[in-house]
């Protein structure tokens, strides 16, 4: 090999061929020293490595007798170079990061991160890859000085750095010409965006899209057309956004780019049809689920976006606190009955079931879902998705998944009056079912089982406890403002001035953190209805919903409005925000 007269590296450590000498002090010595490894675990690490051939540091690690920055900073003592304990990736120069791909800094786990003294420093996690040093080096046509950092780390500065290179949508809708409209190119394996290198104006545009709308931490794009234009619009917190404005004459080929990524028959335009897309952005899994509906002017494309790699909240995360988790956590610990978790599509009623089977799953626990479709998937759970095309509906998946001896079953929905039998009669023979309802609140769920047809003494035996949630925006932390509440607020909140006394309300305003929306990311407000022995001799008697909210109310439950009203006092939403998702929920106890 071959070291360019560019390549910086200290002194101590170059031989008279031009290489690196570690004989001065072996790795395992200078662990020994300076961490707490002791020498029993050292010749264990060493046994290992003989005998699978690994490295030191790895076997280390993988026995768990060090951390990964153990090993990179005794590198970094034993060879001479500096280590890097951080990187701020918005400190990088611009100017480097647009100089080095994307495919090759990954590769290698190589980030130019700074100028100084006529070098280029560059932050790597193995120091002795000297074909790309000396790559970079011909690159900028500077000596280059490396620095030693742990691999997560760099990888982590690699993906913010070219999230942020990334180019933005006008300028790729700038490229769309009439040679940027054929789109015939098949997908291959999944690929980062950002790593893309595709020059067709559609590619870009559809992928630009896609990393937009994660960056914005939008749940969904919609791409509609109409007569004279075509418009993507984003949802972001339950919000939807205009985004940009196509030209026309591309709408076939955006279209048919989505579909031949969604594998959808691009040749057929009269009939809906449904797709998924995975691909990754800035190094996360991204599960897209793609529905398209033919409309007057073309097909209307609706995508919605899953972050595979996102952390699976707990029911500590979910806004749930105080009465209200301790009794959810009670609910959940039933060895049968059902529970409902009820609301408008897009409350988060799948969040909280999937936050539900997280905490109560454990080994000596069967626990099988029925969903349509799968959204997340969980470790340790039995997962099954419904197929219309076959006719495999919830009742009879359900069906199915009680011949398996299930200890909880989830379902997705309960749509109708099959369904809704069968979770009651396994709820009945010693399962714990927990489902979602489409309903206004927590005590219409009765009501609405009675109206599909169930019996009400069924309903009343079987079900222990609903659930009833929305989610509020919350305000930007960067933008919110404190004011004083108008007696018109109050009034409409039904709460006194003395209750606000010594708390800051704030009202939205907005800026540049938050899309200039004034909120940013999204809280639950829950009520729940315990299913005691009044409340079931209600069901029983088919009693009225509001009748039914009363008696839970005056048995201490929370409204949604009062749940509500409880984030606004902690400074969490707004009194607009919280008016607009409660509207309906006027019972008074």
């Amino acid at each position: 090999m071959v070291v360019s007269p560019f390549l910086y590296l200290p002194q101590p450590l170059l031989t008279k061929e031009g290489l690196l000498s570690m004989e001065d002090k072996s790795l395992g010595q200078i662990l020994l020293e300076n961490t707490p490894l002791t020498p029993q675990q050292l010749e264990e690490a060493l046994v290992v490595q003989r005998e699978k051939g690994a490295k030191l540091g790895e076997a280390l690690v993988q026995l768990r007798f060090l951390r990964p920055q153990d090993i990179t900073k005794a590198l970094s003592i034993q060879m001479g170079i500096p280590y890097v304990a951080e990187i701020a990736p918005d400190q990088i120069p611009t100017d480097l990061i647009s100089k080095v791909p994307i495919n090759f800094a990954k590769k290698n786990e190589i980030l130019p991160i700074r100028k100084e003294d006529g070098h280029i420093v560059v932050a790597m996690a193995d120091p002795v890859n000297h074909w790309a040093l000396d790559d970079l080096n011909l690159l900028f046509e500077q000596p280059v000085k490396p620095v030693i950092g742990g691999t997560q780390q760099i990888m982590d500065a690699i993906n913010a750095c070219y999230n942020r290179q990334a180019g933005t949508d006008q300028g790729v809708m700038s490229d769309l010409g009439e040679e940027g409209l054929d789109m015939t190119e098949n997908l291959d394996e999944v690929q980062d965006l950002l790593e893309s290198d595709d020059e067709a104006p559609i590619i870009r545009l559809v992928n630009q899209l896609m990393f937009r709308a994660v960056k914005q931490k939008a749940s969904d794009i919609h791409i509609e057309p109409f007569e004279k234009e075509l418009i993507v619009r984003f949802r972001v917190d339950g919000v939807l956004y205009d985004i940009m404005h196509p030209p026309k004459k591309a709408q076939n080929s955006i279209l048919s780019r989505i579909k031949i990524m969604a594998n959808l028959n691009i040749a057929e335009k009269r009939l809906p049809q449904d797709g998924r897309i995975r691909i990754k952005v800035a190094g996360k899994d991204i599960d897209i689920r793609v529905s398209s509906l033919p409309t007057s002017f073309g097909e209307s494309v609706v995508m919605r976006l899953l972050d595979r790699s996102k952390v699976l909240l707990n029911l500590d995360n979910v806004g749930l606190e105080g009465e209200n988790l301790k009794s959810i956590r009670e609910l959940i610990h039933h060895s049968h009955g059902i529970i409902l978790v009820t609301g408008p599509t897009g409350s988060g009623k799948t969040t909280t079931l999937y936050a539900a089977l997280t905490e109560i799953n454990a080994p000596d626990v069967k626990i099988i879902t029925c969903e349509d479709p799968v959204e997340y998937q969980l470790e340790g759970i039995n997962q099954s998705q419904v197929n219309a095309k076959i006719d495999l509906t919830f009742a009879n998946q359900l069906r199915a998944i009680l011949r398996q001896d299930p200890d909880v079953i989830m379902i997705g929905e309960i749509r109708d009056k099959e369904t809704a039998e069968i979770a009651v009669q396994a709820s009945l023979t010693g399962h714990l079912v927990i489902s979602t309802l489409h309903t206004n609140d927590s005590a219409s769920s009765a009501t609405r089982l009675i109206d599909m047809g169930v019996e009400p003494f069924l309903i009343a035996s079987s079900l222990i406890g609903i659930v009833a949630q929305r989610l509020v925006r919350t305000v930007c932390k960067e933008c919110a403002e404190s004011y004083e509440p108008s007696d018109f607020e109050l009034e409409q909140l039904d709460i006194s001035r003395e209750t606000i006394a010594g708390k800051k309300i704030y009202r939205a305003r907005g800026c540049a953190t938050c899309q200039n929306t004034g909120y940013s990311g999204r809280a639950g407000v829950h009520e729940i209805l315990l299913v005691d022995d009044e409340i079931r001799g209600m069901i029983t008697k088919s009693i009225d919903a509001i009748t039914i909210k009363k008696a839970a109310m005056n048995k201490g439950m929370l409204s949604l409005r009062e749940a509500g009203i409880q984030l606004i006092l902690q400074g969490k939403t707004t009194v607009e925000e919280v008016l607009a998702l409660t509207q309906e929920d006027t019972v008074r106890a």
